[in-house]
Order: C-alpha cells, then sequence, then structure tokens
C-alpha cells in the first residue's frame, strides 16, 4: 500500500462543497488502497523483492506523465536543484522501498490482518513520533490512545506465532510514519516527491529486474502477456490514488481527511476476514479491538478540536 505523506491543512474554514468536491477523489483513493490485496494476489507467482522492483519501474513514467499533465515541472526542478530536499527524498525514498517490500511481502504471504493492524497504529505512530521529533505536545485524550495502542501491541507479541505479525505491524507502521515525518520536511508535493523517490530507485529496481532475468527462472516479466500486463498496472495502483489524494487534500479540510484514512486498513481486516478466510487468533482480534478503541479515542479528539476551532 502507498499512502501519501502529509499535505499540508487548507487555509480557512471548509464549506460544504469543497468538502463534496474532494469526498470522492479521497474515496477513490482509499478504496483503492483498500483493495490492493485483491490485486497483489494476481501477481502472487511474481517474488515479492522482483515485484517492487518493477512497480518502481513503472510507477515512474506514469509519475512523470501526470507531473507533466497537472504542469507541476518547477515544483520538480526546484526540489531537484536542492541539496537539502534531495538528501531528505533519498531518505525517504528508502523509507518507502521498505514499506512497499513489507507490505507486498506480507500480503503475498497470506499477512493480511498485520498489514491492516500497521496501517491502523500509523496515525498514532505518527502523533507519538511527533512528540518525541517535533516537540509537540499530546493532549490526554491522544496519550490515551498511543498507550491503548501500546497495549495491543504487547498483546500481539504474546504468543510466538504472533511473532511475524508484529515484525510486519511495526515495520509498515513504522516506516511509513518516519517517511511522513521526513517529507514533512521537505517542501514537495506529493506527486513531484514520488516521482523523484522513484527516480532515486531506479537503479536499484534496474538491478533487481536484471538479477531476475538472468536467473535460471527468468523474469516475471514477458513470459505471458496477461502476468506483463498485471505488472505495468503496478504504476496505475502507485500513482493514480496518489493523484486523488493530492485533489481530495487540496479541496477538503485535512482533519476529515485524516477520518477517511482508516478505510483501507478497515477494507483490509474485512478482506482478510471474508474473502482470504483467514483465522482470526484471539490475540489478533484482541489487539483489533484495542486498536478499534484507541483509533476511536484518537478520531474524537481530532472531532473535539475541530469544534473548538470552529
Amino acid at each position: 500500500m502507498t499512502t501519501p505523506a502529509p499535505a499540508p491543512k487548507a487555509a480557512g474554514p471548509i464549506a460544504s462543497g469543497p468538502l463534496a468536491s474532494g469526498l470522492a477523489p479521497a474515496l477513490g483513493a482509499y478504496l483503492i488502497w483498500g483493495f490492493l490485496p485483491l490485486y497483489l494476489v494476481l501477481v502472487k507467482s511474481v517474488p515479492a523483492f522482483e515485484f517492487v522492483g518493477w512497480r518502481i519501474i513503472w510507477t515512474l513514467p506514469l509519475c512523470l506523465a501526470i507531473v507533466a499533465w497537472r504542469r507541476q515541472f518547477p515544483e520538480l526542478l526546484a526540489a531537484l536543484t536542492s541539496p537539502k530536499s534531495l538528501l531528505a527524498l533519498l531518505a525517504s525514498s528508502v523509507l518507502i522501498g521498505i514499506n512497499w517490500f513489507v507490505y507486498i511481502w506480507a500480503i503475498m504471504a497470506g499477512e493480511v490482518y498485520a498489514t491492516s493492524i500497521g496501517y491502523y497504529l500509523n496515525p498514532l505512530l505518527n502523533v507519538l513520533l511527533g512528540t518525541l521529533v517535533l516537540g509537540e505536545r499530546l493532549s490526554r485524550r491522544q496519550w490515551l490512545a498511543v498507550a491503548i495502542a501500546a497495549l495491543a501491541v504487547a498483546l500481539l507479541a504474546t504468543g510466538a506465532e504472533t511473532l511475524t505479525s508484529l515484525w510486519i505491524s511495526l515495520s509498515l507502521g513504522f516506516s511509513f510514519g518516519v517517511y511522513g515525518l521526513v517529507r514533512k520536511q521537505v517542501a514537495v508535493g506529493s506527486l513531484p516527491g514520488l516521482t523523484i523517490e522513484s527516480a532515486i530507485l531506479l537503479p536499484i529496481a534496474g538491478g533487481i529486474a536484471a538479477w531476475y532475468a538472468l536467473s535460471p527462472q527468468g523474469s516475471s516479466f514477458g513470459q505471458d502477456p496477461w502476468m506483463s500486463a498485471l505488472i505495468v498496472f503496478s504504476g496505475v495502483v502507485t500513482a493514480v490514488p496518489l493523484l486523488l489524494f493530492a485533489i481530495a487534500a487540496r479541496r477538503m479540510d485535512y482533519s476529515t481527511l485524516g477520518f477517511i484514512q482508516y478505510l483501507s486498513p478497515t477494507i483490509v481486516f474485512f478482506l482478510g476476514l471474508f474473502v482470504f478466510h483467514q483465522p482470526l487468533a484471539p490475540e489478533k482480534l484482541g489487539s483489533f479491538v484495542l486498536i478499534w478503541i484507541a483509533v476511536g479515542i484518537f478520531v474524537w479528539d481530532l472531532w473535539a478540536k475541530r469544534k473548538s476551532a470552529a
């Protein structure tokens, strides 16, 4: 799953018109991210490491096309000529590459619930990172939400059979949390930023694709037209939801957009339960219940702050 770095909050009060105009692209972005496991099942025969390489390769040209369509080349060039921005994007490209690999490997390995927990944890980890790194202050309700989420993680770690799930959840949550923290320091939009990150990772991705092509099993791309088309489609499912999110973030209040982000891990949870028919161990069920409580408190706090600021 490719979730964008935090976007700037829209200035001023949001009227019902802009909210409505931003709701459709927001729902589109999070629905695509939520149903992404169904697509990854179709490419399950492709090794996860190789697929990440192809995803980077096919994301870059589509991002460049969208950047051209949105006339964002000046923003792209400004970031490319700034050493500080390039250094930050180098770090963020490594983090998003790790995030992509863990997510794809986890879905292909059947760890659907673990990915859902990871993205439920992400907003709470963002709040905690903001406190530890940026010196931001947490409200009492936010501290309570973080404490309950920590209890959920502790519960997930109680059984030896859940250690892999715990590693996946924490890797996804922290890799994207730190990714968002790094991107928060760079004045570059989501799409130009992803374009540069993809370009930075392109040599590694090309090396991965070449290594698999020279291996005895050969490359997964080019042998079967259907599979090759699915691999090319990875660029679409990476760039298009990000474009939709960028449009939504510009048209609606970011705190409102934050509520909608829980749609994706919720869809993934129900896919694991009803589509993939994965058993829900007591430790995982307990972790989900605690995380849902923490998320409820977190959303309640956001809503209360929004009402008081209105």
